[in-house]
């Protein structure tokens, strides 16, 4: 038989010096990183905490004031016996869940709602088998869909796969948009395997990275004589890659001279290489990718317009990182289990307070920069537990948040998102004192993370 918290004889005395709302807030700004919701008597939502977020997949913003799924349905009835429940996912797989609830009343004794959590027993991954799992923060969860290498349970994500999966059963050009290190030639890699050219090479070359000689050489081959060093013919990727697939990253950087050899490949299938005098014909498919917008690059007069429509004939957008938050989590783990399996150190749980810091982080450098990150943690920490002290030095010096907010000065969208993320770093997920970092009132501080999907 479960038992009600004990208090001290002093306790009512003590609880009365506070205002029940700001106590309340208080000890939900506590759970927020537990699996803990609250219903009114219609069953509306009141409270959604982030791990609710991240066990279900929905969002505070979406549910706030709706009516809740009956899985979550609280009645008068049951008080804090333990039941088992099944919910569905965002991403389409279902949990078993021990669900726990408190049930509330008025000061007349009606009832007026309840405060529920929950706790994983057990999920399906993706070979149908079941595995437990905890969901405290800090915990392993690889509860995802693996697409052709490229890891995520973000809606917008699987978007994404079915795009890549309807694009690849074409032979047209396809360009890939995304911020640095967010998988595009991953995304480049599974056009290639889904489409009939699987069985041939896939080649890719970053544009920005060679001279435009050299580039050139590369990408179209030389015959010998044709400059300085070239003492033999040397086949270049569009040779190599016959029948294939030719990843080119960062193709705005492409110099103009060699836009206008592409433009011929991609139009003649046919091109003539360094100091050559015939043309080689040739069958590639070109799948190009880049951070910057093509279409500002024509405007600047960088980019042939001609060259842009060719290669975006199917535009692919990866979201960054920050924009997929659910995926933050999954990945942490996934790329934990790559470096587990060297034997060299095996990480079990990350700390809670190293987890908030990981999932608050704007990610940058996008998937890459995360990857080192857990890199740089096996590499100077050591035991089972991801400490906080393992991170860069960037993630645990304090900083010092952006005052412009405090001084009411118009800030632009991106200026604002960073100001409210970093005061949550600064203090520790505690959303009042983050709120009064910045100056703003709870309520303003939370309108302002819905608006910025903070």
């Amino acid at each position: 038989m479960k038992q009600t918290a004990l208090f001290s004889e002093n306790n009512p005395l003590w609880l009365a010096q506070f205002d029940s709302k700001t106590l309340l807030v208080k000890i939900l700004d506590l759970c927020d990183s537990a699996s803990v919701y609250i219903v009114n008597k219609d069953q509306q939502v009141l409270y959604w905490s982030f791990g609710m977020e991240e066990l279900s997949g929905l969002r505070r913003e979406d549910v706030a004031g709706k009516s809740c799924l009956q899985e979550y349905v609280i009645t008068d009835a049951g008080n804090n016996q333990e039941q088992l429940v099944k919910i569905s996912r965002t991403d389409g797989n279902k949990l078993e869940v021990k669900k726990v609830v408190q049930i509330l009343h008025d000061k007349e004794g009606v009832f007026a709602g309840g405060i529920g959590m929950l706790a994983v027993v057990s999920e399906p991954v993706a070979n149908g088998l079941l595995r437990k799992v905890s969901v405290e923060i800090g915990k392993p969860d690889l509860g995802g869909q693996n697409f052709h290498g490229i890891l995520s349970r973000s809606p917008a994500m699987h978007d994404v796969f079915q795009i890549i999966a309807n694009a690849a059963e074409t032979e047209a050009t396809v360009l890939v948009r995304g911020e640095s290190g967010a998988g595009k030639e991953l995304v480049a890699k599974a056009i290639h395997d889904l489409s009939a050219r699987h069985s041939a090479p896939f080649l890719a070359i970053n544009c920005a990275a060679l001279s435009s000689n050299l580039l050139e050489s590369e990408l179209f081959g030389h015959v010998r004589g044709a400059f300085t060093g070239a003492i033999k013919d040397h086949s270049g990727l569009f040779q190599r890659a016959h029948g294939g697939t030719l990843f080119l990253d960062e193709v705005a950087e492409l110099p103009l001279e060699l836009q206008a050899k592409l433009l011929r490949v991609i139009q003649e299938r046919n091109y003539i290489p360094v100091g050559g005098d015939r043309s080689i014909d040739v069958d590639v498919r070109i799948v190009a990718a880049t951070h910057r917008s093509l279409r500002e690059e024509v405007k600047s007069g960088r980019f042939r317009e001609d060259l842009m429509y060719r290669l975006r004939v199917v535009p692919v957008f990866i979201p960054p990182l920050r924009e997929r938050r659910e995926d933050i989590s999954l990945l942490i783990w996934h790329f934990i289990n790559r470096h587990n399996a060297e034997n060299f150190r095996k990480i079990e749980k990350i700390e809670p307070q190293a987890m908030r810091i990981l999932l608050d982080y704007p990610w940058p450098g996008n998937i890459r920069e995360l990857h080192n990150i857990v890199e740089y943690a096996f590499a100077v920490g050591r035991g089972t537990t991801l400490r906080l002290s393992e991170l860069p030095p960037e993630f645990r010096e304090p900083r010092v948040v952006n005052q412009e907010i405090r001084q009411s000065v118009p800030l632009s969208a991106e200026e604002e998102t960073a100001a409210i993320r970093q005061a949550l770093e600064q203090s520790k997920g505690m959303v009042t004192t983050a709120a009064r970092l910045l100056g703003m009132s709870r309520a303003t501080f939370w309108r302002k993370r819905k608006l910025y999907g903070v």
